[in-house]
């Protein structure tokens, strides 16, 4: 839900941090749908990338958003940069989805003083940091719209010459 200049004015940390977490699940939305009319033998095709298919960086932003997330509830997940998903990439695509909307629900109850807190993480062969709730909501859905550019790309590599616009304005002037 889009807030206005109204309850911006109130408070503009919590609707900020709120309105990025809703146009990342819209964004993740508009990307899925469109991945899924593609073929499903196509998602596990490699090409030139940092995560080299659809299927591997959609892994990585549901995992990402997951790790996050879990930190932000204090229940840290560890390393698992190394875990696969168990499951088609359809799924795959459903659970991150899902996982969208679980943020979002998280975000809409976290209060100025939650998003002003601070948050203990340790980073697998990095180290241990801290920072505020509201950094690392911004920070999870950056990254999430980072890979969403990759997957548009790669879709291109595939022929797919018809990727939905998930331009964060575009979100505000018409979602």
């Amino acid at each position: 839900m889009l807030q206005t200049s109204i309850e911006l004015a109130e408070s503009s940390l919590v609707s900020l941090s709120r309105d990025y977490a809703n146009y990342n699940a819209w964004a993740n939305k508009q990307l899925i749908n469109w991945l899924q009319a593609k073929p499903a033998q196509l998602m596990e095709v490699e090409v030139a990338s940092s995560f080299p298919s659809v299927h591997l960086t959609v892994w990585h932003i549901l995992q990402t958003q997951q790790w996050w997330l879990g930190n932000l509830k204090r229940s840290p997940l560890g390393n698992t940069r190394d875990t696969t998903f168990d499951g088609t990439t359809q799924d795959m695509m459903q659970t991150l989805l899902h996982q969208s909307e679980e943020f979002c629900t998280f975000v809409e109850n976290m209060t100025e003083e939650d998003l002003y807190e601070m948050y203990p993480f340790s980073i697998p062969y990095v180290g241990d940091f801290s920072r505020s709730g509201f950094e690392i909501v911004q920070h999870c859905m950056n990254h999430s719209t980072y890979h969403r550019g990759q997957l548009v790309t790669i879709g291109r590599e595939l022929g797919f010459t018809d990727a939905p616009m998930t331009d964060y304005m575009f979100y505000l002037l018409m979602a």
